[in-house]
């Protein structure tokens, strides 16, 4: 998944960064360059996207099914713990 990044200079960043910033919402990479050396890359974050249901009940339809009570007692009774009422 290798993407190839745009080239661009310190000072092209700085005078240009409003239609940068707008490249890099569209998906665009860049890398920073100063005097010609690559210093950083500039890379769009992640975006949630929307999971149809179908892929969701197909990815959880081998998970185990539990029993709400059960979980529920479990986790009160972790939680009913005193964690300060203990012999050392």
């Amino acid at each position: 998944m290798a993407e190839h990044a745009r080239e661009i200079s310190q000072r092209e960043l700085r005078n240009d960064s409003g239609a940068i910033m707008r490249g890099v919402e569209r998906g665009e990479s860049f890398t920073i360059t100063r005097n010609g050396t690559p210093i950083g890359r500039l890379i769009p974050l992640r975006r949630r996207t929307f999971v149809p249901r179908e892929e969701v009940l197909a990815a959880f339809s081998t998970a185990p099914i539990v029993d709400p009570e059960a979980f529920r007692r479990d986790i009160d009774a972790i939680a009913d713990q005193d964690p300060f009422d203990r012999e050392w």
